[in-house]
Parts: C-alpha cells; sequence; structure tokens
C-alpha cells in the first residue's frame, strides 16, 4: 500500500478522480491540432541554419510528444509543450544568422541553459516566482496572453497584415485566407452558442477541409495564401543528421567564451518567463489556481519544461517551453493530464503522418486562437481597477504582451511597474501592502536586463 501510495505520489496523473475522458480526450485534441502548425512552422525557421527540414519534422513531432505527455503524467495539467516561437526565431536568425555561430554550438548553448533550468526547478526558484507573482497581475497575464494569442491568430490569418505607415493594419476580407478565418470564427461561435461539445475542434477540422478544397480547385492561388493540399500520407525522416550534435568546442576558445555565455543566458531568460507567464495565464483560465493562490504541481510543470529543453537540444531543437494554445483545450475542458498526454500521443503519430499535419493552414487555426484570446479576456474583469496601485501594472501586462510580441516582456514590464509603483506607495502612504521579497529580486534582475 505505501508503494501504490508513492507511486501516486511520484505520478501525479494517478490522483484524478472522476474524470470525463471524453472531454479531456476532445481538449488533448483540440490543443494538438492549435499547436500542430509548429511541425512546420520550426522546421522551416531551424532549417535557415542549415540544419536538415526533414530531420527536424521528426525531431519537432517527437520532443512535443514526450514532453507534452511528461507534462500530463508527472504534472497532472493540461499543458502541451514544443519548441518556442521566438526561441527559434533567435537560434536561427540571430544566433546562426547574425552572430555566425553554428548550429551545433547554438544547440550547446540551448543544453547548457536546460541544465541550468534544471537545477533552478530542483531548488524550487522558479516555483517561488511563480507563486511570487500578485493576484491581479496572475488575472493581468491571463488577460494579456489572451489579446496576445488573438493577435497571433490574426496575423496567421491575414486579418491583421504589417503596414509601413501604421505598423498593423486590418487585412482585405476577399483574401480566402481571411475568408476562413471569418468563417471559421463563425462556426465556433454558433456551435458554441448550441452548446455542441469540441466546437473549436469544428471549426479547425472546417477551416482545414474549406482550405484544402480550394487548394484543390486551384492550386496556384491557394498556395500564395499559404493553403496546400498533404504530400501524401504517411512519411518519416531520419533524427541522425541532427541528434547528438551538440558541440562543446565552443568553449574551448577564451575569445568566445562570453559570446556563449551571453547566447545561453538569452535562451535562459526568454524562456524562464515566456513558461512562467504561460503557466500562470493557463493555470488561472482553467481555475487550477488554489486558495492561496499558487499553481498546482508548478515545481513540477517547470521542471518537466526544463528536462525538455535539456533533452531537446540532444535530439536537435530549440528550446522546448509551455504552449499557450494549451488554452484551446482547456476551453474544451480538459482539466488534467490526460488532456496533454492525448496531445502527447498525438504528436507522436504525426511524426509518420507529417504531410497531413504539415497542411493544416493557419487560416484554419486562426479561428480557435481568436476565440480563445476572446476567452481569456474574461478574467480582466475580476481585476481590481479600484486601485491605482493594482490596475496599472495590470494595463500595462496585458497591452505589453501584444504590444512587445512577448510574453516574457509584458509580465518584465508588469512586475517592474507593480514594485515600482507599490514601494513609492509605501513610502508616501499610511497604508503599507506587502511586497513579496521575490518580487524585488525580479524587479532588480529585470532592471540589470534592461541597462546591460
Amino acid at each position: 500500500m505505501q508503494n501504490i501510495k508513492a507511486k501516486q505520489r511520484t505520478l501525479a496523473i494517478l490522483d484524478n478522480k472522476n474524470v470525463d475522458y471524453k472531454k479531456e480526450i476532445v481538449a488533448g485534441i483540440t490543443t494538438f491540432l492549435a499547436m500542430a502548425y509548429i511541425i512546420a512552422v520550426n522546421p522551416d525557421i531551424l532549417s535557415k541554419s542549415g540544419m536538415p527540414v526533414g530531420a527536424l519534422v521528426t525531431a519537432t513531432c517527437l520532443t512535443a510528444g514526450l514532453t507534452s505527455i511528461f507534462m500530463g503524467v508527472y504534472a497532472n495539467l493540461p499543458i502541451g509543450l514544443a519548441s518556442g516561437m521566438g526561441l527559434n526565431a533567435f537560434f536561427a536568425f540571430t544566433v546562426c544568422g547574425k552572430m555566425g555561430i553554428s548550429w551545433q554550438v547554438a544547440l550547446t548553448a540551448v543544453f547548457v541553459e536546460g541544465l541550468i533550468f534544471i537545477v533552478l526547478s530542483l531548488f524550487s526558484v522558479r516555483e517561488a516566482v511563480v507563486n511570487a507573482i500578485p493576484h491581479n497581475l496572475k488575472l493581468a497575464v491571463t488577460g494579456g496572453i489572451g489579446l496576445f494569442i488573438a493577435f497571433v491568430g490574426m496575423l496567421n490569418s491575414g486579418l491583421v497584415v504589417k503596414d509601413a505607415s501604421t505598423t498593423v493594419a486590418l487585412g482585405r476580407f476577399t483574401t480566402p485566407s481571411v475568408a476562413i478565418t471569418c468563417l471559421g470564427i463563425l462556426i465556433i461561435v454558433v456551435l458554441e452558442k448550441k452548446k455542441v461539445k469540441g466546437a473549436m475542434l469544428w471549426g479547425i477540422l472546417g477551416g482545414t477541409l474549406i482550405g484544402w478544397a480550394y487548394a484543390l480547385y486551384d492550386t496556384a492561388g491557394a498556395a500564395a495564401f499559404g493553403i496546400y493540399l498533404p504530400n501524401g500520407i504517411f512519411k518519416f525522416e531520419s533524427l541522425a543528421p541532427i541528434a547528438g550534435k551538440v558541440d562543446f568546442s565552443f568553449l574551448s576558445d577564451t575569445s568566445k567564451i562570453l559570446t556563449f555565455v551571453g547566447v545561453a543566458l538569452t535562451f535562459l531568460f526568454v524562456d524562464f518567463f515566456d513558461t512562467v507567464g504561460t503557466l500562470v495565464g493557463v493555470a488561472t483560465r482553467a481555475k487550477l489556481i488554489d486558495k492561496e493562490g499558487k499553481v498546482p504541481n508548478a515545481g513540477r510543470a517547470l521542471l518537466v519544461d526544463a528536462v525538455g529543453t535539456t533533452g531537446g537540444a540532444l535530439v536537435g531543437v530549440s528550446a522546448i517551453t509551455a504552449y499557450i494554445e494549451s488554452a484551446t483545450g482547456i476551453e474544451e475542458g480538459g482539466r488534467t493530464g490526460v488532456t496533454a498526454v492525448v496531445t502527447g500521443i498525438l504528436f507522436l503519430l504525426a511524426m509518420f503522418l507529417s504531410p497531413i499535419f504539415v497542411a493544416v493552414p493557419s487560416c484554419a487555426t486562426a479561428p480557435a486562437l481568436i476565440y480563445v484570446g476572446y476567452l481569456m479576456m474574461g478574467t480582466v474583469k475580476d481585476i481590481d481597477f479600484g486601485d491605482i496601485t493594482e490596475a496599472v501594472p495590470a494595463f500595462l501586462t496585458i497591452s505589453m504582451m501584444p504590444f512587445t510580441y512577448s510574453i516574457g516582456d509584458g509580465l518584465m514590464i508588469g512586475i517592474l511597474s507593480y514594485v515600482a509603483i507599490n514601494l513609492i506607495s509605501n513610502l508616501i502612504s499610511k497604508e503599507k501592502k506587502k511586497i513579496s521579497p521575490v518580487m524585488y529580486v525580479l524587479a532588480v534582475i529585470f532592471i540589470l536586463k534592461l541597462v546591460l
């Protein structure tokens, strides 16, 4: 009996009771479909560093599958993981492109970052950061991620486009991608109104089928909008060209060590706060936060992320992180690790069916992202806007995430403003507000980051 209890403590997923498996499975499928774009996008981005696309497809699916399953079993949270967007761009375009560092050395920097993360996670440093964030900021993080994820969906669909004069502008509604996105949103809203289970899943599938039908009718025209028919069904590429290619030779050159450390620390910083922000935002939306304002199994979740990043570097991909698209599954009712396990299994299957999932167009997943953005913004109504020392940092957190196109930067500005405003308020006001020492430490770190 003691061994069984010990095992349950180790495998948190075994602690579940009265699980609605049908709902969890639908949630897992929805999360996977919302994340499936990474199967095509991550290899495309990382291949700019000289890595072979085929091997990257397999590596992306393998790491996303195993880490998502690990998250579900060990942390019992409905959160999928995969190679982080932004982090992969920094890897390919800045480290390997602008700085001229080989992809093998860049993978080594990711590997080192992962090892540091493991140490920080084992000593509960990352968990302390998650739990130290004030309640109103937690709500703001959720709302900010909502705006961010909706913005991503609008950009992916062409609903919002880049503009030289105004930075961004409204896209053309006559384009197929925008039309499919708008139709997908209507499908989701109508089905949600009718209380149909899996509304977002049906929205994604509907948009995908419409997109493929258009590609079948006008292949060249559809391709101009990123819509393609599946190039086959079954395909598997070997990992051999990129697996186990970490290269520590960079460290033997003293003139390059500081550059290497700088790269590793950049990966560390961005990954740290992107994951923290995502974990807090998604857990808050799923109402998994306990009475003390803590995320259950946060330490385990962060350790999964750290192990995933370390292992991912050995397999051949950039840093692994928790995905904000997990919110789509949560909105479909995912509340336990079963959701993440289903997502992970589908990623593993996708290694052999990659042509199908690579062909799911961005305009088909965009409606789910936009709809989730709307849902996540609902937490904003619970922010205490009557207290300006809480409201202003919350507002800055919400607005800076989409404006800087970074969850981590939005969280940074929110924490800095919270500490600065409340520190000054405590000095000039009779009413003193308790600020966690961890928040002071974070503020100092952020100031050093901005200055240096």
